[in-house]
């Protein structure tokens, strides 16, 4: 489940997670599949909608994170940072600046 944490919370090249974790590439690339697919055929139950027009308000009542106007929370901010002497090119966005996803 690190392996997958790591890779999704910024995903570069599996190579360079596996050598920062001490397993293979292939090892990143299998668990983060059987990860993800058991993620998806999950996703039914962890992943809900809003239908009606109560549930958004009942959601933002129910905010563990009390912010005033959320009716719900995403993740996946970039957080400019300096670029990392180790493995800094798995750190780059699509608009070529060093960020953490967090």
């Amino acid at each position: 489940m690190k392996i997958c944490l790591r890779y999704l919370g910024d995903p570069g090249y599996q190579q360079g997670i596996g050598q920062e974790l001490g397993v293979s590439q292939a090892t990143v690339s299998r668990t983060v599949d059987r990860v993800v697919n058991n993620i998806v055929a999950q996703s039914n139950e962890w992943i809900k909608f809003k239908t009606t027009n109560h549930e958004p308000m009942e959601a933002k009542r129910q905010c563990m994170y009390k912010f005033p106007a959320a009716i719900n929370v995403i993740d996946c901010t970039h957080i400019g940072i300096p670029k990392p002497n180790r493995h800094g090119d798995e750190y780059i966005n699509r608009k070529g600046k060093p960020t953490l996803t967090v």
